[in-house]
């Protein structure tokens, strides 16, 4: 027996992509199965399990890490952003981990990431 099993395996092996497109075919019509049923049940159950959607976050903060070497610039851009007078906007881009802003939208935090980093600073996005 396992030697038939063995030339089966070999003589499927040889079968093109269509070859055994079409022999799944003529087996789920013989059979009267499905080979795509175990596929979906499988699809199904793994959702289920994670049922939870995840949120989406919608308010970003921008910190700074570093004013680069560039600090005169950065400063330029922190006051653009913000404002801030000059001696605020030194003080942030002196201090890492300074929020130069909190809770704005994803562009505006992508925005704001751009031109500091064009500025030379060092940006996080949390």
């Amino acid at each position: 027996m396992a030697a038939n099993l063995e030339k089966l395996l070999e003589q499927l092996s040889e079968l093109s992509v269509l070859e055994a497109a079409e022999l799944v075919k003529m087996l789920e019509e013989k059979w009267g199965v499905s080979a795509a049923a175990p596929v979906a049940v499988a699809a199904a159950a793994g959702p289920v399990a994670a049922a939870e959607p995840v949120e989406e976050k919608t308010e970003f903060d921008v910190i700074i890490k570093d004013a680069g070497p560039k600090k005169i610039e950065t400063i330029k851009v922190i006051r653009q952003l913000t404002s801030l007078g000059l001696g605020e906007a030194k003080t942030m881009a002196e201090t890492a981990g300074g929020k130069v802003l909190s809770a704005v939208g994803k562009d505006a935090a992508m925005d704001a990431k751009k031109k500091l980093e064009e500025a030379g600073a060092v940006v996080e996005i949390a």
